[in-house]
């Protein structure tokens, strides 16, 4: 090696290496986490943690039993699962820049130039040139090639590919967290259906045996034909909602089969019409959102790659150092082209310096910055949507709570009603249409009490998920 090579290649190495662009930081989240929950007073939980199986303080073998299935089976979990190992693969890819890039060339030319062109150009001394005209080439090297990241680019690169990756991992996580709490979420509607089902099947045989009595009255003389006919009324009516309450059932049923990765038609889950009450659910402070939400985790990840990636724009600005090298053997002729006298060899180092690109560096930082502002203001909003979902889980179990206590207080004087209509309407004191009227209140209690005690396992299972599930990791 000459010794301008050398004192280039000494100097190469002693540049000291400066990593462009900022070092990511947490930013700054002041007045966007309170101390507490706006109604954790007055909500029904404990300071306890959830287990990482969330659903199984809900004591159901058959939800169990399902979450399961799911998320075995899920093909929207399985597509982020094929995102994961993509963007691991994508690491490896940046990482795969730290070393150097060793390739093999070979290759056989053979080239005839034209006799007038060649001949034209040389003295009439030469004579024939025609043995002259055809050139045989024959070469195989390996070619090595390596950057030295004086400035931080490759070191960049691989820091926002490898947050890249963890997003996509907790995009993973928050996949699982949404499948699971789907197939809860529609369980408990599917169990409330139950229990409406049940009591339009319960009053249905009330009505069909009211029709009964009131058709002997008829043929008796004691009641007129209009009470006859609203007592058929009101038993077509219960028929008419209950056939609407099983197609409410089977649409659920189907959500939770495609949720189970499986067909409709194959998948059934068998009626159940008992509602237990919603368990104790456990809470934290507002802070610990920041690591048990997985997607407020993957934003930040993704934060964080966007922050790497204006290092790497920041260091295209810098020449680029790389050392290059190529060794192999070269000949003319095929016969002797493994002699060792035709060895070929090169080594040196290069330096790319950008001199006019027409702005692109100027906008490709402004662009990299620009789509760090964009993935701050997705964390701190995802934050946000994250503290709502708390908020309205706990609302909505306040709410739920103190509504079941006064339709539970409902239900007792729409059943007394319903007792004295039918007492007054024995003794001839008034007509049908009361009893009528008293047992549809008491069948819109009933039906809004299932209805009721359904939305509130619903909101338990929408606090979980609002919490992040479990909160070890």
């Amino acid at each position: 090696m000459n010794q301008p090579m050398k004192r280039l290649l000494l100097l190469c190495l002693a540049l000291p290496a400066c990593v462009k662009g900022p070092n990511y930081e947490r930013p700054s989240l002041t007045g966007l986490l309170g101390g507490k929950w706006k109604h954790s007073d007055k909500a029904n939980t404990k300071a306890q943690p959830l287990p990482d199986e969330w659903w199984k303080v809900f004591g159901s073998s058959t939800l169990n039993g399902l979450v399961s299935k799911a998320l075995s089976s899920n093909l929207e979990l399985a597509g982020a699962q094929a995102r994961v190992e993509t963007a691991r693969a994508l690491v490896g890819a940046k990482r795969s820049e730290w070393f150097p890039q060793i390739g093999s060339t070979s290759n056989i030319n053979t080239q005839r130039l034209s006799e007038a062109g060649f001949g034209a150009n040389l003295p009439p001394q030469f004579g024939s040139v025609t043995d002259m005209l055809r050139r045989d080439n024959y070469k195989s090297s390996l070619d090595m090639s390596y950057e030295l990241d004086l400035w931080g680019r490759v070191k960049r690169s691989v820091e926002s590919a490898s947050a890249s990756a963890r997003a996509a991992d907790e995009g993973l996580l928050t996949q699982r967290l949404m499948v699971a709490s789907e197939v809860a979420r529609n369980y408990f509607l599917l169990r409330s259906l139950d229990a409406q089902v049940k009591v339009l099947n319960d009053t249905i045989a009330l009505r069909e045996e009211a029709l009964k009595l009131q058709k002997s009255r008829f043929d008796g003389g004691m009641a007129n034909e209009m009470d006859v006919t609203r007592a058929r009324a009101e038993h077509e009516l219960a028929r008419a909602d209950l056939a609407a309450m099983e197609r409410q059932r089977g649409s659920v049923e189907h959500a939770l089969a495609v949720l189970c990765g499986q067909s409709p038609s194959s998948f059934s889950v068998a009626v159940e019409a008992t509602l237990n009450s919603p368990p104790s659910l456990s809470m934290a402070v507002p802070s610990t959102l920041l690591q048990s939400r997985p997607d407020i985790r993957a934003a930040e990840a993704e934060l964080q790659a966007a922050s790497a990636e204006i290092g790497v724009a920041e260091a295209s600005f810098f020449p680029t150092f790389k050392l290059t090298g190529s060794a192999g053997l070269e000949s003319v002729k095929g016969t002797d082209f493994l002699n060792w006298e035709n060895r070929v060899l090169s080594i040196g180092p290069s330096v790319t310096v950008p001199v006019l690109t027409g702005g692109k560096l100027k906008a490709n930082l402004r662009a990299s910055k620009s789509r760090y502002d964009e993935a701050l203001a997705k964390y701190k909003q995802t934050i946000l949507v994250a503290l709502r979902e708390v908020e309205d889980s706990l609302l909505d179990l306040q709410s739920f709570a103190q509504q079941r206590s006064a339709i539970e207080a409902a239900l007792k004087a729409a059943d007394e009603t319903s007792r004295l209509a039918r007492v007054r309407y024995d003794k001839g004191l008034a007509s049908y249409f009361e009893v009528v009227e008293a047992d549809r209140t008491v069948l819109a209690t009933k039906l809004s009490l299932s209805q009721l005690d359904g939305q509130r396992l619903v909101s338990s299972v929408l606090l979980a998920k609002a919490m992040g599930g479990g909160w070890k990791r």
